[in-house]
């Protein structure tokens, strides 16, 4: 791509000011080793906006009390705020009812929700799980451990030297033995959005549920899961401009409906004797003891924010980081990338002849440039490529093409030192 085809792609400066938004975000003004920060590990996790900060302060400093069982003001205020949250996750994912929103710790939390409660209820010996090649351990190993004890089969979709699907394969792995599809949306060491819409049709076709992990996919595109059609969906909302320790299952109602709990305690009850206990409604049912309240607050905070600045001008702006520092990398001597799909969003990994990635990760901190290393808890992706890490650029919604210069800059001191 060329110079001018990357500026035509850069966001109308009058709907997207990301100096405007880049202030909203305190800890970007921070400084490490002298050096302004210059922040592009989103993938791991991404920054907080003061509205975020501020919401989650303010539960604790006006409203907490513990939700749905008090009478009093401060319970029924923060109980209030609890569910509104939940009604946001709602809508911004088009779920058909908030009943279909359990609150989780995260994504892995989820999955594992799924696999336990689902797998456990569902799956008989000699089943097939497929999942996918690019998945991070949290969609891997929870699926492992179900298999291991049901007696089941774990299968995996191949990916390609570009780090895509090889759909073909998928096909034929499909069986009247499988009983679940479990695949990521965007690979969060790739880049590589996969073909989930044609995935969840195939496998409906073959009355398969299918859970998307759209840990890495939420905050860049917009999500329908009534259009993707897809059983269960998990994402998380530290990822997503969030708080840590709080994140989504939507799954749809019927199946929602026929799991157990995943865990037993207050909450989920409806009656409790020493003879027999009978739980909650949905959502309720999936959400034992007192929950993460300011973090569901805070991740509805977060989710006001992202509408406010628009998902889609996010997605084109990321994409013009992504396709400048795509460019911007080409012509260093040595560099290579990892995961070159022709759908890709927000990540840039890759390696650099004769240097390791811990010792490029800690170069560039020392020129303020925060990047990630090492395997990415995608383990299998590195023993694809044949490599045992790689260093990963991830860039979100307050990166600057400057900050881009500077991590090139970086990567050019960085072949000059190690010769």
């Amino acid at each position: 791509m060329s110079s001018k085809e990357i500026i035509s792609v850069i966001p109308n400066s009058t709907l997207y000011d990301v100096e405007k938004i880049r202030n909203d975000f305190p800890i970007l003004q921070t400084k490490v080793h002298g050096k302004q920060l210059i922040y592009l590990d989103n993938a791991a996790t991404s920054q907080k906006p003061i509205s975020v900060i501020k919401k989650t302060q303010e539960y604790y400093s006006s409203m907490n009390s513990n939700i749905h069982r008090g009478v009093h003001a401060l319970s029924q205020v923060s109980t209030e705020a609890y569910e509104s949250a939940r009604i946001k996750v709602k809508s911004f994912i088009n779920a058909l009812g908030k009943n279909e929103i359990i609150f989780t710790r995260g994504t892995t939390e989820s999955i594992n929700l799924v696999t336990q409660s689902y797998g456990r209820a569902n799956f008989q010996e000699g089943d097939e799980v497929i999942i996918s090649q690019m998945e991070h351990h949290s969609n891997i190993v929870p699926w492992q451990m179900i298999c291991e004890e049901k007696g089941a089969k774990l299968k995996v979709i191949p990916i390609n030297d570009e780090g895509e699907i090889i759909f073909e394969e998928f096909e034929k792995l499909i069986t009247h033995k499988t009983k679940f599809i479990s695949v990521v949306y965007v690979s969060n060491s790739l880049g590589t959005v996969n073909p989930v819409k044609n995935i969840i049709d195939l496998a409906h076709q073959n009355n398969i549920p299918v859970l998307l992990d759209a840990a890495q996919a939420v905050h860049h595109t917009p999500i329908d899961v009534q259009e993707l059609d897809c059983d269960f969906l998990v994402f998380s909302g530290h990822k997503m401009y969030g708080p840590t320790g709080i994140g989504i299952l939507y799954g749809k109602i019927n199946l929602l409906e026929s799991m157990p709990p995943f865990q037993g305690g207050g909450d989920m009850i409806e009656t409790v004797t020493f003879e027999r206990t009978t739980y909650n409604e949905l959502p309720y049912k999936f959400e034992a003891g007192t929950p993460n309240i300011a973090g569901a607050i805070g991740l509805g905070e977060a989710i006001d924010y992202i509408s406010q600045v628009g998902l889609e001008n996010i997605a084109l702006h990321e994409k013009y980081l992504l396709d400048y520092a795509t460019e911007a990398v080409a012509d260093i001597p040595g560099l290579k990338i990892i995961g070159t799909a022709k759908e890709k969003v927000s990540v840039l990994s890759f390696v650099l002849d004769d240097v390791h990635p811990h010792d490029i990760g800690t170069f560039l901190d020392f020129e303020g440039v925060a990047i990630r290393t090492g395997h990415h808890c995608t383990q299998p992706v590195m023993d694809r490529y044949n490599i045992p890490a790689t260093s990963r650029a991830s860039f979100a919604m307050y990166n600057t093409k400057e900050e881009i210069n500077t991590l090139v800059n970086g990567l050019r001191k960085i072949i000059e030192v190690f010769g």
